[in-house]
């Protein structure tokens, strides 16, 4: 048995291969950073090319990172990366499902196009890209050490979001939608040793968060238990535990990451102004 509990031990990702999509900002990049500081060789992947030539830059500051332009809502770019991973890396021990849209509307005004956009994103193409990573994640896979894969869902999928004024119906769906697919996931391949979990962030500097963020950022700190948003360095400590052997063991859960916002009662209906 082994009782080496040092952090070296159990948190050590040395020798990994990760691919995080929509690795190129917010908090993908910092995902991506997590990770290549820790070891992990990592690909990202995103539409833009100009934003993913800056984080590749920024990326390579710390260890070994490629950078593969794709939109993953498109089966001909989520094979190019899959084949582009392997071209690298030759396997694949960590998948992060972070790429996502969202669309803001009131329900009258809401478009058919606008949903379906969403769905597509941060459901369709999630399960695609997962169900095609498989071979590869399992090249990597071991009772001792399982492939992961992580997707990122949202607080928005475990309560009803209020204060940013502007019904997601889309998003909270999708991301309620991608939470319990994580755990169907989890059942049908952890006996293949790999294990798939989701992280639930609240409000995290980004540029989905910009608006919100300048002009109703004091709803959102009080509407949080902790009064804050989050910090990049949070998001970062939960997927390197997920990636890490401490997190062996941890296989379809949902993991709140939103300082306690999705179990408070929320401050704000949707029509004040």
């Amino acid at each position: 048995m082994n009782s080496d509990y040092s952090l070296s031990n159990l948190f050590n990702l040395e020798g990994k291969t990760a691919l995080v999509t929509g690795g190129s900002s917010g908090l993908g990049l910092n995902m991506a950073k997590a990770l290549v500081q820790n070891g992990v060789k990592v690909a990202i992947c995103s539409r833009r090319k100009e934003k993913m030539d800056l984080a590749l830059s920024d990326l390579r500051k710390f260890g070994d990172c490629i950078a593969i332009t794709a939109d993953i809502t498109l089966p001909e770019d989520r094979s190019r990366v899959l084949e582009g991973v392997e071209q690298y890396f030759g396997c694949l021990s960590i998948l992060v499902n972070n790429a996502g849209a969202n669309w803001g509307a009131p329900l009258a005004e809401y478009p058919d196009e606008g949903f379906e956009k969403v769905i597509s994103t941060n459901l369709n193409a999630v399960f695609a890209l997962t169900r095609d990573a498989v071979p590869l994640l399992k090249k990597s896979a071991s009772v001792e050490n399982p492939s992961r894969i992580v997707n990122i869902g949202s607080m928005d999928g475990l309560h009803v979001p209020v204060v940013q004024r502007v019904p997601t119906f889309a998003y909270s769906a999708s991301k309620a939608a991608l939470h319990h697919l994580t755990r169907a996931l989890a059942v049908e391949l952890g006996p293949q040793c790999i294990t798939v979990n989701a992280v639930a962030p609240g409000f995290f500097e980004s540029r989905m968060t910009d608006y919100i963020f300048e002009h109703y950022l004091q709803d959102i700190e009080a509407d949080c238990p902790l009064r804050r948003v989050g910090q990049a360095e949070e998001i970062a400590g939960v997927i390197i535990y997920l990636a890490s052997r401490a997190g062996n063991y941890t296989n379809g859960a949902v993991i709140p990451l939103d300082g306690g916002t999705s179990v408070s009662k929320g401050a704000k209906p949707w029509d004040e102004r």
